[in-house]
């Protein structure tokens, strides 16, 4: 198994920063615009397209409005064959917050690929929750 975590800061009121990252069906608008082209939600599926043509199959786990958490699973796909992952909000004060994204699977060699979209998307994401 490998895991990533990414600690994002972000200058944004950790409220609005929360909406962005809860409004599971509106990702390629609201929260990685570009990055993600676009989300059709279904129940508790996601289907999620990115800028490169990959489509992922996400489970909503959970969203806890009160620990700002968001927690999801991509369906297994030909880059991995687990994955749960996390967003979490945490407060910084009344103007920022961290963004605290982590993300386990398997197999563990796909750590490379996974890590650079990860990292792609949490560039993105600052610079869109940043600017609201």
């Amino acid at each position: 198994m490998a895991s990533v975590k990414l600690d994002i800061p972000i200058k944004a009121p950790p409220a609005k920063v929360w909406e962005a990252v809860s409004d599971v069906g509106e990702i390629h608008t609201r929260f990685v615009p570009g990055f993600v082209t676009d989300t059709k939600l279904e129940g508790d599926t996601r289907t999620v397209t990115f800028e490169t043509g990959f489509v992922a199959q996400e489970l909503i786990v959970d969203i806890d409005g009160s620990a700002m958490r968001l927690a999801y699973s991509v369906r297994p796909n030909e880059l991995m064959t687990h994955h749960h992952a996390s967003f979490e909000v945490v407060p910084e004060g009344e103007t920022a917050c961290r963004l605290v994204w982590q993300a386990d699977f398997l197999p563990a060699g796909a750590e490379e690929a996974v890590r650079g979209m990860m990292e792609q998307g949490a560039a993105v994401m600052k610079r869109t929750l940043g600017a609201a």
